[in-house]
């Protein structure tokens, strides 16, 4: 398996150097064009709601999560209030008809889309106990997705550091990484046969996928047609070039996986100055370089993903707060473009 996007050396589809003028002639010509494409397309938006009294709770790769209340019909109208078209699956098992029709109920009764069903665990762990176990439990979340009706089914790859969910390992972007991961996610469709949910990898920078070229070469070679794709943008810019560039990667992302893509991640990437590249994950609208401004082109991430229609969830911060400054800056951009949220 060749990499054919190797890492410093990335340059965005069609690169070349433009004078100012022309740029922004065709800067605005593409912007023109995207709106008409992206009209009357609505993004569901969602995130994760903390309800009052939750239990923060810290993953292998040291991010917080919330152990929610398990009530679905207060955590859907909590959504509800906070302005929300969609939402992280609740905690459930497949096979428990109460709780299922429970959660699709509590959700649909508030006109709230469930957008995915995370699987987090690690797939590629060297631990053949810990991974049988991981496999079993991603089988699980893939069949809750298929009986709840929702069509996408989300993990990352794994690591060969089973310390780690998806921690760095020298050969996490080796062609053995690469059939592992071919084998498990075949052996996970192969076992659930889902009809109506898909399965999705996440990118990661130091993983395969780490790229929308590696992700294609993925989707090829699993050969299934219940494999999908999941797209956080933010997750694969990984140098000063592809963050410079981000709009340029933003497009070709889409442009080369948009038909199978399923769900998205919403946040944004500040550049913290200091003698390493260090971006740092806040919400959307606060990405950039300190004095310069900057960060994740919105615009262009909006524009690609009403085409598709795929819910966009905002993930990873710690209050509610960040949340709503979040989705406050994604509404503000829509509407500059006439999108629907």
């Amino acid at each position: 398996m060749s990499r054919s996007v190797p890492a410093g050396e990335w340059r965005p589809s069609g690169y070349r150097s433009l004078t100012r003028r022309a740029a922004l002639r065709v800067g605005a010509g593409l912007l023109a064009a995207a709106r008409m494409r992206a009209a009357g397309k609505r993004i569901p938006l969602g995130g994760n709601v903390i309800l009052p009294g939750a239990t923060a709770v810290s993953t292998l790769d040291g991010q917080i999560g919330y152990r929610e209340i398990d009530d679905p019909v207060v955590l859907a109208q909590e959504h509800k209030r906070l302005g929300y078209t969609a939402a992280f699956c609740p905690e459930a098992r497949p096979g428990d008809t109460a709780r299922v029709n429970a959660i699709r109920k509590a959700f649909a009764d508030v006109d709230v889309l469930i957008a995915e069903v995370g699987a987090w665990r690690n797939m590629m762990t060297p631990d053949p106990g810990a991974k049988k176990a991981n496999l079993e439990y991603v089988m699980q979340r893939l069949a809750l997705a298929d009986e709840l009706g929702v069509k996408c089914c989300v993990d990352i790859a794994g690591s060969f550091d089973g310390n780690t969910l998806s921690g760095p390992h020298p050969k996490n972007l080796s062609k053995e990484f690469f059939d592992g991961t071919v084998e498990n996610c075949r052996k996970i469709l192969d076992t659930v046969r889902p009809k109506v949910a898909k399965f999705s990898i996440e990118m990661k920078a130091w993983d395969i996928p780490d790229g929308p070229d590696s992700y294609l070469e993925l989707i090829r070679a699993i050969d299934r047609t219940t494999f999908g794709v999941h797209i956080d943008i933010c997750n694969i810019i990984s140098s000063p070039i592809r963050y410079y560039n981000n709009t340029a990667l933003i497009h070709e992302t889409f442009q080369k996986l948009g038909r199978w893509v399923l769900s998205c991640h919403a946040k944004d990437l500040r550049w913290v100055p200091q003698v390493n590249v260090n971006f740092e994950e806040v919400p959307p609208g606060d990405g950039g370089i300190p004095g310069q401004g900057g960060g994740v082109d919105y615009h262009a991430y909006l524009t690609e993903v009403a085409k598709l229609g795929v819910p966009l969830m905002l993930e990873h911060f710690n209050t509610n707060e960040e949340f709503l400054r979040g989705a406050r800056y994604i509404r503000s951009v829509a509407g500059k473009l006439g999108l629907s949220i």
